[in-house]
């Protein structure tokens, strides 16, 4: 069912992100747009993009995925300035190193605060305070690489799997309250996320995406009131299937 139209604010945790900016490029329009992002000061070409895109006007602020004792004042002071959320983007997190992080602890507990633990600690106030507003959508950028965590990206993808169960568990502990989570499952994105892994020598896994074809889908979704939207779609079935292939073999497949 399609969502009523609004004109709240949208808010994009990774001011910076690809994929985040082509979103709220298509949900500018007519809104206020804040990014959150560290150095906001240097946010002025995505904001040109979004100007340019036809949001009523856009600010940012200074956002540290990492500083997790910070976000839940951001929260607020978001709501207070801006007034009431329509959209909030979460797209903030890296990609690491997966041959470091197996022998660098210090470098598997970054990925993981960043793309797990991070995650939770901007969802869990996001998710209270739109609560209290009654209304309002959270985007959740999870992943394929959570569905079944391969070898190749394993402390990666056992982040994205826990976010996705923590994702999936409270978009059920929003429903009724006027507020909604949409989950987006994208396969591997060509973009600047991986351009250092395909340099490295790794191929595109099949049926992969680009930042642009990513938000274009979740828009469409958002639009039409969806909990969890994958692209493309034909990973589904793929993904379901995937999950009956033996251990044995599910081992040697490459990224």
């Amino acid at each position: 069912m399609a969502l009523p139209p609004t004109t709240g604010t949208i808010v994009l945790f990774g001011g910076r992100s690809e994929i985040g900016v082509a979103l709220t490029r298509r949900l500018a329009e007519g809104r206020t747009v804040v990014l959150a992002a560290r150095r906001p000061d240097e946010l002025g070409a995505e904001a040109s993009r979004l100007t340019d895109a036809g949001a009523a006007e856009v600010h940012t602020i200074a956002f540290d995925a990492d500083d997790i004792a910070s976000h839940t004042a951001l929260v607020d002071s978001v709501l207070a300035r801006f007034g009431p959320i329509e959209a909030a983007i979460v797209a903030f997190g890296i990609l690491g190193d997966q041959a470091r992080a197996e022998t660098d602890v210090t470098h598997a507990l970054q990925i993981a605060h960043t793309d797990y633990l991070a995650q939770i600690s901007v969802l869990t106030p996001l998710a209270t305070a739109l609560r209290a507003q009654g209304s309002g959508t959270i985007i959740v950028f999870s992943s394929v690489a959570g569905i079944r965590v391969r070898r190749a990206n394993y402390v990666y993808g056992s982040t994205k799997a826990g976010l996705d169960g923590f994702a999936s568990g409270l978009a059920d502990a929003l429903h009724g309250s006027g507020v909604r989570l949409l989950l987006a499952r994208p396969g591997f994105v060509v973009g600047a996320m991986t351009r250092d892994l395909m340099d490295s020598g790794v191929k595109p896994a099949p049926l992969s995406v680009d930042a642009e074809q990513v938000a274009a889908a979740v828009a469409v979704a958002y639009r039409r009131g969806r909990g969890e939207v994958w692209i493309p779609w034909a990973l589904r079935p793929v993904f379901f299937g995937m999950r009956l292939i033996p251990r044995a073999i599910w081992r040697r497949l490459p990224r």
